[in-house]
């Protein structure tokens, strides 16, 4: 006969699911992973149910246990509209949010924008994660997902909240040296920064070539802040989202608007946390910054 469940192991069940090997669900939980172990196996033992099938590569769901990670779930949601009571009118809106980003919209865009989120609600506190691949939301590696290539997972709520032009850019001592392009055809007779084809994780990420066909290439990195900074320094052209081009006073843009590209902007939240104040007052913050930007992110208009 099944013993009493101890509901403390729950979230060792959760994050072992989300994670599917020891040593990161620990990570998560900040115990060692043979607690992790130990609690999960005191959670089999109370329901008298296998709950994951172990292997060399790591821990996956039985049967039993993907019918009872939803209650779970639900337990976990529950316990976060209870943690969460104290972010009312009178206490303001507390805790921490975790927002995924890549590199370029994370430091060159996000950046110069949350601490106004920082200033309306004093007890938030915002981190930015960047990656250059997608963040897992399902795995709570981040709260909120901000990104030009929409994330995938279950019980995800994804839109489209917004979008950015790019445009070429180049340094004055460039152009002074080599030429102004005044047409797209002169664009052969120049040199090009981009990033480095094999390492493009995120295919959406290769934008150059939507603007130049064929580009001959002389500098390539896996940053974007690299290669404007290599473009700052005379390696040649660059294609850069409008809020790191117009924003660099090292470069001035080259063919605008003749040559430009554009990228969405997604946002995406967990089901479970999208009702969460510290997440809902984030995700307003993030369209209602987006919507004043859109002027500057779409066109390059100067900022307001």
């Amino acid at each position: 006969m099944p013993r009493q469940l101890d509901w403390s192991t729950l979230p060792f069940f959760l994050e072992l699911a989300r994670q599917g090997r020891l040593a990161p669900a620990a990570r998560r939980l900040r115990v060692d992973h043979t607690t992790v172990s130990r609690r999960v196996a005191e959670l089999e033992k109370s329901l008298d149910l296998k709950l994951f099938d172990r292997s060399a590569e790591g821990f996956s769901l039985t049967e039993a246990g993907r019918g009872l990670l939803p209650h779970a779930e639900a337990m976990e949601a529950q316990a976060l509209a209870m943690t969460d009571g104290r972010d009312d009118a009178s206490a303001g809106v507390q805790g921490r949010v975790r927002v995924a980003s890549m590199e370029g919209i994370a430091a060159q865009y996000l950046a110069r924008r949350l601490p106004r989120l920082a200033r309306r609600h004093p007890g938030l506190m915002v981190e930015i994660v960047t990656s250059p691949a997608l963040y897992n939301l399902t795995k709570r590696e981040a709260d909120i997902s901000l990104s030009f290539a929409p994330v995938r997972g279950p019980k995800l709520t994804i839109r489209q909240v917004g979008g950015f032009g790019l445009f070429l850019y180049a340094a004055p001592s460039y152009l002074a040296e080599h030429g102004t392009p005044e047409t797209p055809a002169a664009l052969a007779e120049h040199s090009f920064v981009d990033y480095v084809e094999d390492l493009v994780q995120i295919p959406e990420v290769h934008w150059l070539l939507d603007a130049v066909p064929a580009p001959r290439v002389a500098f390539r990195s896996s940053s974007m802040y690299a290669q404007a900074t290599a473009a700052a320094n005379g390696a040649g052209l660059v294609l850069l989202p409008s809020f790191a081009g117009e924003s660099d006073p090292r470069l001035v843009p080259v063919l605008k608007p003749q040559i430009r590209a554009e990228r969405p902007i997604y946002l995406a939240v967990h089901e479970d946390l999208a009702w969460v104040p510290r997440v809902r007052e984030t995700v307003r913050f993030l369209e209602e910054t987006l919507r004043a930007d859109r002027d500057f992110l779409m066109d390059g208009a100067p900022e307001n």
